[in-house]
């Protein structure tokens, strides 16, 4: 595996998003990224119990901030060489996707998931 360098512009996966960002440190586990765009924006429910409804807290996950930075473990980092979107119509994207990708699913998760994202939309299209 290449070590990237300060300032390359790299896609990372954090928790279950997928990010464009600018590499701003170098660790020996992790590359803190300052999130520039979002690629994939980040499922609903509990991490541990993924696309099950049927847990104690269904969180509502937020996309990483424009510029805000995180350690994402090097294996997770790629290179990305194409133009970076504005993180706006980015995020627009993602979230329209998974909408779309959700309503294909008639689950309880889906379901809920949709309402987590509608509330999510309240906030950051504001």
């Amino acid at each position: 595996m290449s070590e990237f360098q300060i300032g390359q512009i790299v896609t990372g996966i954090y928790k279950t998003g997928k990010y464009i960002g600018e590499i701003t440190e170098v660790r020996p586990q992790h590359y803190l990224v300052r999130v520039l765009a979002v690629v994939k924006h980040p499922m609903q429910g509990d991490l541990h119990n993924p696309k099950d409804a049927d847990v104690l807290i269904f969180h509502e996950r937020k996309a990483l901030s424009f510029r805000e930075q995180t350690n994402i473990p090097k294996q997770m980092v790629k290179p990305f060489h194409d133009e970076v979107p504005d993180y706006r119509e980015s995020l627009k994207q993602a979230v329209e996707k998974m909408k779309n990708e959700l309503t294909e699913h008639a689950t309880p998760w889906a379901e809920m998931s949709l309402k987590s994202l509608a509330s999510l939309e309240k906030d950051y299209f504001k």
